[in-house]
Order: structure tokens, then sequence, then C-alpha cells
């Protein structure tokens, strides 16, 4: 069944791939053939990799690059050196205030290195240089052609230090990611061998079959399926059946169709549960036989299938078989088809970290933008939905699931550090600034769209926005085109000013005066955003009324998110006008309070200027 999925994926991936050639559009090939064994006393590590690479560019290819992450935990690293100079580092890579990276010894550092490599059985030149491997193609590969590269590589696992590592502070053995030579991205804007620094990955899809060699005391766990249960036992055999095994160690083979990274964790006292969805993916849970713990994570299950039901219905089915939520790494990190999250946290933590990165499975693992150019567009995203979805599964019932988004940002715009969001990820001054942007600001991103546009043509762009791009490395304006066609509205000015520039929103009510038996109000344009705007008008009786703004650049109007009261539509706002006026068909007296955007979507920096209240 497994390998009839792998069957399936490739020709489903050819079959789009094929139809997005014919509209310009394509993508880059790989699959990954991997026998890996490792020595858990040494944490050392040896491997041989096969790579059919598939050219599907339109360029011929002399050279091609591989990551080599590994090599970012020695000391003199550009990742050690980074943290020595940033202004805020990341307080899980440092101890006593000094890089934990540039304390690391010969045996406690990590390393990646290739030590033979041959394209299509001829051998090939190469060079090391920090992270990235350079390597000079014996012949070109032409468009539409393939390659075989062939390598053999060593590797030493380093002490846990960021997202992969050994003997983690809650004693897991092994987390496995970043592990392998991958090669880099090549696409529409040209490679992308970013080194190591501190942020995310780019990668290239396709299928991974893999094998590895270890004591067979330890338990596995990851990306893939696993392709000899009965073999290996660990919890993956069929139930009511028993496994023996022979010698000192089990080699366990994955296999993963259509993703772009491969992770797997192992630990001696891992309890392995699995929990089958009707229809859904089987979720595998790893995580330390610790009593304190197993309570939390007994009660996770049934919140990860919760999860994955609200995800699958909000954004777009899951497309894989299995998810793993496993206990490793120092926080909590996505990978294909699973996710590592420290273990020892309180239930609602728990939940958090899970809900946040299997939120990434979709937005990462099968949209896959390139986190370092634009790390909002998953991050944020990602931020989002998981907002939704705790607020939904874990009953919270908050009447805004993204105010600590918006208290984040409007923290950024008064620190002075903002940046605009086309900033690489690895360019910012500050974790501070970057972790605000990626993440609270790529948030709002959707749910101040959502007042632009309308709560439910928002969620139609979101599942329009997956189902259109998913498998194919979406950028910024792919979002903003699949909402300008669900809201039929023009909304590039809304990507322009609030990620390419660090433009803020703010207007405020700069007079309100009796005319005649009327009222007249004048709105001020402040900030240098435009935007719509609902107002809510109070009268001293208690009625409620609003009114609708539009801006003239979107040619459009939103649906009335006020169904319960009466709205008036006003003429266009143009931006260029710093002022602008209406009436209200109500005596000065009998005006309460007047408020613009009572929902609090829309970020404008300055809400004190928002309200007018009569005096009592």
């Amino acid at each position: 069944m497994k390998r009839l999925l792998v069957f399936f994926f490739t020709t489903v991936s050819g079959i789009s791939l094929l139809f997005a050639q014919n509209n310009s559009y394509w993508q880059q090939h790989v699959d990954y053939t991997m026998d890996v064994a490792m020595d858990v006393k040494t944490y050392q590590y040896t491997g041989t990799q096969k790579l059919v690479y598939t050219n599907n560019s339109p360029d011929v290819l002399d050279r091609v690059f591989y990551h080599l992450y590994y090599n970012a935990f020695q000391p003199g690293s550009e990742m050690d050196i980074r943290l020595q100079n940033i202004k805020d580092p990341d307080n899980r890579m440092m101890e006593n205030g000094v890089s934990r990276i540039s304390t690391l010894s010969e045996s406690e550092m990590g390393y990646l290195h290739v030590e033979s490599l041959t394209q299509d059985g001829q051998a090939v030149s190469f060079t090391e240089e920090g992270t990235i491997l350079v390597v000079d193609l014996a012949k070109p590969i032409p468009s539409g052609g393939k390659t075989t590269l062939e390598m053999t590589f060593k590797g030493q696992v380093p002490l846990q230090i960021r997202r992969s590592g050994r003997n983690s502070s809650e004693g897991v053995a092994l987390s496995m990611s970043q592990w392998y030579p991958k090669l880099s991205e090549y696409d529409f804007e040209g490679w992308h061998p970013n080194p190591y620094i501190a942020r995310e990955f780019h990668g290239v899809w396709g299928n991974f079959d893999v094998k590895l060699t270890l004591d067979k005391d330890y338990t596995v766990g990851g990306t893939g399926y696993l392709q000899n249960p009965q073999e290996i036992g660990h919890g993956y055999e069929t139930p009511g059946t028993q496994v023996k095994t022979k010698g000192k160690t089990l080699t366990w083979h994955f296999v993963a169709p259509n993703v772009h990274d491969f992770m797997w964790a192992a630990d001696p006292e891992y309890i392995h549960d699995a929990l089958e969805m009707e229809d859904g993916p089987t979720l595998h849970f790893y995580y330390k036989n610790n009593p304190e713990i197993i309570e939390n994570w007994k009660n996770l299950q049934p919140k990860t299938e919760a999860a994955m039901r609200f995800f699958s219905k909000n954004i777009g089915k899951y497309p894989y078989e299995q998810y793993s939520v496993v206990q490793g790494g120092d926080g909590g990190m996505e990978y294909a088809m699973s996710t590592l999250v420290t273990g020892n946290r309180e239930f609602s933590s728990l939940v958090g970290v899970m809900v946040h990165e299997m939120a990434h499975s979709w937005f990462q693992h099968v949209l896959a933008t390139n986190e370092s150019k634009h790390e909002w567009m998953d991050e944020g995203f990602t931020t989002f939905i998981s907002s939704l979805c705790m607020n939904e599964i874990m009953g919270q019932n908050k009447q805004n699931p993204f105010e600590g988004s918006y208290k984040g940002y409007y923290a950024l715009v008064n620190s002075g550090l903002e940046k605009p969001q086309t900033t690489h990820a690895d360019r910012y001054a500050t974790n501070f600034a970057y972790g605000i942007s990626a993440y609270s600001k790529g948030a709002i991103f959707l749910s101040q769209l959502g007042y632009v546009i309308g709560q439910d043509k928002l969620m139609e762009t979101v599942r329009k926005y997956y189902e259109d791009f998913k498998f194919k490395h979406p950028v910024p304006n792919d979002v903003i085109r699949t909402a300008e066609k669900v809201s039929g509205m023009q909304l590039d000015w809304y990507l322009t000013d609030w990620t390419k520039t660090t433009n803020t929103i703010d207007y405020g009510i700069q007079n309100v005066a009796a005319e005649g038996e009327k009222t007249k109000v004048t709105l001020e344009r402040i900030g240098e955003m435009p935007m719509p705007l609902d107002i809510l008008v109070v009268g001293a009786d208690g009625t409620q009324n609003t009114y609708y703004i539009p801006l003239r650049m979107m040619f459009g109007e939103k649906n009335n998110p006020y169904t319960n009261l009466e709205r008036t539509v006003l003429d266009d706002w143009a931006w260029a006008y710093p002022t602008y006026e209406f009436t209200i068909d109500m005596p000065l007296d009998n005006v309460t309070a007047i408020v613009i955007d009572p929902s609090q979507l829309m970020a404008d920096v300055d809400g004190e200027n928002n309200i007018y209240q009569s005096n009592p």
C-alpha cells in the first residue's frame, strides 16, 4: 500500500507539474535514497545517498549546492558569530552570557562532511564552504534532463542547541533534523544556498527512501511510513502480534512521498502511542517514559485529532496518511508529516505548541513558501489559523483570538526597530523585530485582510489559496491575487503597504459638530497606510448604527459584517485626501459615542483618537 502511495504521489505531482509547466510554472524534483548507520555511543553516523535530480527548469545547470546544516554547530561558524553579535541572542543558545556553540568541544560539536560524490558514475569537484557544499558538475544538466548524484557522507550530532541535536534538556537522545546533505532549491529566482545562520528553510519536493540502522533498544519516530513494522516492533507491529529481533541493531525502513524534508528522532525510553482517525491520518505520539508528563501526553492525543480536523476543514485536506508528534528539540519545530516539541510543559502549553507546529504542515510543508524571504507567510499564517484553532478546541471563547498578535505589533511599532517584511529573515537587527514581524504582523496580514474583504471571504481565500498553490512554493503575490479573485476587490495596495513598507495605519476623529438637526463628523488620516473604515454610532437611546467608508483604490465593497445593525455605505475615501466628512442623521445631543473600527481588527496604532464620547 505504501509503495502504491509513492507511485500515486509521484504520478499526481508529475501530472500537476506538466499542467503547471503549460502555464509557465515549473519546479525541480528530487528522489533521495539513503542508508545511514548511527553509533548511539559516539553520536557519529555514516551514510550513503543516491539522489536523482530532475531539472524541470528552462535553464542548463552546471553547478548544484547542498546544505550541510550541522556544520553550523562549530565554534567560529556563522551561526556562532551571529549569536555573539546580535543584540538579543536566543536564550536557548546562550549560557552565562556566552554562546553555547563557542564552547563546544570536538566530541560535542556537530559536523556533516561529504567524503565522495559522483555524477552518473563520474567523480565531480566539490568544496565545503561552511554550511554549503558547492558542486561543479562533471556535465551540465539540460533543461528537462535528469542526473544521478551518489555520495558517501559522515556526520556527528551536536549537543542539543537549536532544533536538532543530542541529549536535550529533557533527556531525549536524538532529535535528528537538518541531519543529511540536502540539495538546495533552484526556482524562478535561481539557487537558494542560504548559509544556516539562524532562521528557517526552503526545500525541493521529492520522494525519500531512508534506512536507519541503530541500537535496537531505541524507538524511532518522525517523517514517513515504516515499511517493515513486523521486523521492528516498538509499537508499529500489528496489534496482537509479537516481534522477535536478533542482534544488537535494527534497520528501520521509511518511505516518505512528496515531501521536502525528512526528520527522525530516537530514544530508548520513548512510549509510542498511535491513534487511528476514522477519516484522517494515523496520529503517532512519542514521549519519554516520565511519570510527570504521561498524563498530559495522553490527554494531548484527542486534542491533536481535534486540531487535525479543524485544519483540514478550514484550510484543506491533510494530504498524508500519518502525522507524528515527537518529544524532542528545544521548543517546537515543524517537519514533513511530523513535529519536534519539548514535552515537559503545562497541558495548555503542550496543546498550544502542538497546534502551532501542526498548522505548519499546511503552510510550510504543503504550500512551502521560501521562509528565508517570506517568513511571515509561513509563521504568520500559521499563527493566525492556530489562534482560531486554540480558541475552538480549548474553549477559549475569545472575542478577538488575535489580540496577542496586535499587542506584539504595536510594541514593535513603538520600539522603532521595525523593518519591512521583505527583509531577509537573517538580516533583522534583533530577534525581537524578526519574531514580531514574522509571527504577529504576519498573522495580522490575514486577520486584517478579513476586516478589509469580510471574514467569509477571508476564509474562502485561505481555502482557495491552499487548493490552488499546494505543492507550488507560492509567493506573496499569489496570496493577494487569490484574495482579489475571491473578493472582487483590488488589493495590491494592501500587500504593498503592509509587507513592503513600515507605513502605519492611524485614523482619527478630528471633529464632531452640530449641523442643524444633524451631526457632522470629520475624520482624518494620520498614518500613511490607507484603509476602508467601519464606524459605529451609538445614540442616547441605545440605538446602534454603522457607517462604511470604502477605500477608493479597492474598487469594491465588503458585505455588512454587522448583520444585526443597519449600515449606511458612504462615498469612497481617496487616499490622497487627509480628511473626510460625513453627516449623521441625528442631533449632536443624541450622539453618545462614535467609534472607528469596533472590531479592533484594523491595526490602528493610536486607538485613543478612534473614539468620540459625549460629555455626561
